[in-house]
Parts: structure tokens; sequence; C-alpha cells
């Protein structure tokens, strides 16, 4: 099918419209079409060639909410007209130890992502969600809770389950300390779904600015990272912290503010770290550096669940597809509060 929507043609170049065929449905298959897509730092990165391994042209885009057009045969789950989202994954192997799991993401056959990734089955490339419509497995395709407002549904499927995957993994519950690191995308949601998991929590800013809006998200307490008579304070406070930083920084004032068997997890940063991590507060404590990726299909789904529950969604800033490269800039500045997202009946416009 052919489809409308916007790409990147370069890392250096403007996106702009662009024309594209889409794979046909198969038997498994839902085709969707996107009322709402969500901007992610990672859509930057990658459209820029940040990380290598661009692809061009390639249409970015994976916090995506639609409704349901179409359905193929063996399809049971969904019907027309189903508001539903898909997130950074359109396909596993299915097999692996980790898809057996229900960790898609970390898939050892390496996962199909929604943007620059090549279709397993025919080879194709697959495009994401600044477009028209999309068409995607039935097993990747997420339920939206009745109700949710569909705008601010659409960063859950990236920001959302990214800090929520990480806090049931180390089993955040009322009896936690957790600390987020950086007010974002990322962290207004991390600040979100730790306060309604029951978790006291704290936020690391630079910004002491960002006091009475870090509140109104669900901060308890806000540290001024650069302020060391309140780190040292905070020493040995927390079980977790979730660094949400997007670019490289020190984690070491941050390794003494973690209790005993406490873990500092990064999800937001995809690199080196300089400076090196100093490990005696590691060894003294039991404490640990580790990492996240997003999450599985099942957690992504008891993530909107719990969502639709609490009431929960992202805090955005709604614009047209035409104000896409400004964002870009904006979003680089951190000029959002706190996620763009794209109404995409403005595509044809």
């Amino acid at each position: 099918m052919n489809v409308l929507g916007y790409a990147a043609h370069s890392s250096t170049t403007d996106l702009e419209a662009f024309r594209f065929e889409r794979r046909d449905p198969r038997a498994n298959d839902v085709t969707i079409d996107i009322l709402y897509c969500g901007v992610c730092h990672s859509d930057v990165h990658n459209a820029r060639n940040d990380w290598g391994g661009a692809a061009y042209p390639m249409v970015p885009g994976h916090e995506i909410i639609g409704r349901v057009s179409a359905i193929g045969a063996d399809v049971t789950r969904f019907k027309v007209g189903d508001p539903v989202g898909v997130g950074c994954m359109v396909d596993s192997c299915q097999s692996c130890f980790a898809c057996d799991d229900g960790d898609e993401q970390y898939c050892q056959h390496g996962s199909t992502y929604t943007y620059n990734s090549v279709d397993r089955h025919d080879g194709m490339p697959t495009f994401g969600g600044y477009s028209e419509r999309i068409v995607v497995s039935d097993r990747f395709v997420l339920k939206l809770p009745e109700g949710m407002d569909l705008a601010g549904a659409a960063p859950l499927l990236c920001a959302g389950i990214t800090t929520w995957s990480p806090l049931r993994h180390w089993k955040v519950d009322s009896s936690s300390r957790v600390a987020v690191v950086g007010l974002g995308g990322l962290g207004h949601m991390g600040l979100k779904l730790a306060k309604a998991l029951g978790a006291h929590v704290t936020l690391f800013t630079r910004s002491p600015g960002k006091e009475q809006d870090a509140r109104r998200l669900g901060a308890d307490d806000i540290v001024l990272s650069t302020d060391d008579a309140q780190m040292a304070a905070a020493a040995g406070k927390f079980d977790l912290i979730i660094d949400t930083v997007p670019y490289v920084h020190g984690l070491n004032p941050y390794l003494p503010t973690l209790a005993v068997n406490g873990t500092l997890v990064l999800v937001g940063y995809l690199g080196g770290l300089e400076p090196a991590l100093q490990t005696v507060p590691m060894i003294m404590g039991r404490k640990s550096v580790a990492g996240s990726l997003i999450g599985g299909i099942a957690e992504t789904q008891e993530m909107l669940d719990f969502c639709g529950e609490h009431g929960i969604t992202a805090d955005i800033e709604v614009i047209d597809m035409a104000a896409i490269n400004d964002a870009y800039e904006r979003m680089l500045k951190s000029d959002v509060k706190y996620r763009f997202v794209i109404d995409m009946a403005t595509l044809k416009a």
C-alpha cells in the first residue's frame, strides 16, 4: 500500500514529506490508521546517524497510537475500530530464551525495530509512525485502556515502558526509595510511575527551577546534584536510581547515595562512561550500575493497564507534522514539557 509520511533522506537534511510502500498485510497482521506519534530523543539520534547504522530514507516514530482499520484472517485479539498502540518493536524471533521469557527487546537474534530495521520475513525496510498508517504483527500491537487520552498515551510506548521496566524488575513498591536523574521525557514518566507504585520518590536535578514541576509530577524530595551538601545528605538513601540523562555524564557522584544493595540503572544514554566508574563505593556496599532497554510486549501491556487504572499519561505538547524539524531543535535544548506528540491528521496539510 502506498503511504504518505515524513522522512529523513540524510543525516544533515531536514525531514520532509515522502511517499513509500508498506508491505502487504499477512494473516496475522493488524493495519492501523495512525492518529498520534510521539517524538523521542532516539528519533533525532537515528535520523542524524549519531549512533551509526542509519538507512535512508528513514521514517522515524515508535510511539504510535492509532485505530485498527483492518485485520488479517488469523487475528482474534483486535477488531476494526479498536484504539491501539505500537512501540519500539514490530517483531522478534519469538523462539529464543529472551523471547520465551517475554523479553523480546533482548531477542538473541535481534528484535525488528519499528523503523530503521529490516523485516525478518521479506527483507523490506521498516518505516515508523511519522506516517498515515502502519502494518504490524498482532503480537506486537497493544490494547489501550478504555477512556485513555490518545495523544497523551503515545509517549507511554517508549518513555513510559523505558522507566516502568526497571521499576518492575527491581520490584519497587511502597517500601522503596527511588530517585530519578533528569527531568525530561523519560524522567517525568519515572516520577509519575514510581509515585503511583507507592515509592518515596526523589528527583536529582542540576536546575533549581524544576522543584515545583517535579513535585506536581510526584517527587517527594528534590536534590540539586551540583550542591555538595545536598548530595552528602542523600548518602546511602536510595534502593534504585533511574538515570534518564541522554548524554555522557559522570555517575560517581550518585553512587554514594545508593543504599547497600542499591542499583543505579541507565536508561537514557548509550556509549562509553566518562570519567571511569569509581569502584570503591560499589564494593563497599554491594552496589550496582546496570542498564535497561524498553520492555517486553507483556510488560508494556501491564504498564498501559496500570496507567489506565491510575489515570497516568504523559505531559505533552501536540504539534503539526510540518513542525517536526523545529521540534527536533527544541527537544535538543530541552524546550518541551515533556514530550512532543505529532497530530497525524495534520500530515496531509
